[in-house]
């Protein structure tokens, strides 16, 4: 009985995802459906993504509120060159390129272009002992006001098929975006758990003057971190673009928040140094089974903001006193 007491006490999380499985289930018998499912996690994938890279900034005792934005201008710079399909042509004239190149010019540009300002947020707060906070507010406000000026506002439609695929296609009945989802769910845990980067990370947000006397190069590592953040995020806009199959400045809107909200409920202290890519994805997977479930419901989208809101600070609560406990 202790062990399975202990057992419980160590995964709480996913007793907690489990038990809302079940209720949401019992209230609305349409929850379990392949579809729903499918639904379910197609939705969560994009700021699933935006969670796995902020959840590396919060163990290491930061915080990047930037995602959101990087998504719209990563989204904006692939489908403006995925749009019109002489536009590659005109652009690299006199060239023969390969059949599909387009879409790896697009992918690559968005992915480029988002994970530039992760080397700025994290080379800001490390050189410049700028709060994170600070440094990525002032990120996302200049991120976001920079998709606005590429696109004038507007938004970029008709997108080729070869690039909507990515995000709106699957394989047998498992989605493209679950698919990428799960990849960097596997290269987040073997970063973490498998690499020096990975202890450097738990170290910083330990104790970070005792990671720099351990001769850690906090400074190259918090770049890195940042780095990683907003790389995950111009991934996540990239494929916002493909499944919507336009580029517009205004996605991603708050997707930083649930993404925040993701890693806390995960387990991700933001006293730093503690959490689990586990952790991570029960979180991902809570708030979007609360979500979907309070829809199904036909709950007001109102009242579903203060449950998800209830939800992070008991959630933060509940992490301290742990913390406390254990001290």
């Amino acid at each position: 009985m202790s062990n399975i007491k202990r057992i419980a006490s160590k995964n709480t999380i996913y007793v907690v995802l489990i038990f809302l499985v079940v209720l949401i289930t019992i209230a609305s018998p349409n929850f379990l459906t392949i579809h729903n499912i499918i639904n379910l996690v197609t939705t969560e994938s994009i700021k699933g993504l935006l969670a796995l890279g902020v959840a590396f900034c919060i163990l290491s005792k930061g915080i990047d509120l930037s995602p959101g934005s990087i998504v719209a201008l990563s989204a904006v710079v692939s489908a403006s060159l995925i749009q019109d399909p002489t536009y590659t042509a005109q652009l690299f004239k006199g060239f023969d390129l390969p059949p599909g190149i387009d879409v790896v010019i697009a992918v690559l540009a968005g992915v480029l272009a988002g994970t530039f300002f992760g080397v700025v947020n994290g080379s800001l707060i490390a050189l410049t002992k700028i709060p994170p906070f600070i440094a990525t507010l002032g990120s996302m406000v200049v991120v976001r006001g920079l998709a606005m000026l590429y696109t004038n506002a507007y938004p970029i439609p008709m997108l080729k098929p070869t690039f909507k695929a990515i995000g709106q296609g699957s394989i047998g009945i498992v989605p493209n975006l679950l698919i990428i989802l799960v990849l960097f769910v596997i290269v987040g845990w073997f970063l973490l758990n498998q690499t020096r980067f990975g202890k450097n990370v738990y170290a910083i947000g330990g104790n970070i003057v005792a990671a720099e006397v351990a001769g850690i190069n906090v400074k190259k590592n918090i770049i890195w971190i940042y780095t990683w953040s907003a790389f995950c995020a111009s991934v996540a806009g990239v494929l916002l673009a493909s499944r919507t199959g336009s580029g517009i400045a205004t996605l991603g809107l708050t997707y930083e928040l649930d993404a925040i909200a993701a890693a806390t409920i995960g387990g991700v202290s933001h006293n730093g140094g503690v959490g689990r890519i586990g952790g991570v994805v029960a979180g991902i997977l809570i708030l979007g089974v609360v979500n979907n479930g309070l829809l199904l419901l036909g709950v007001s989208p109102y009242i579903q903001q203060l449950v998800k809101g209830v939800i992070i600070v008991s959630a933060v609560v509940f992490d301290m006193r742990k913390n406390a406990k254990a001290a």
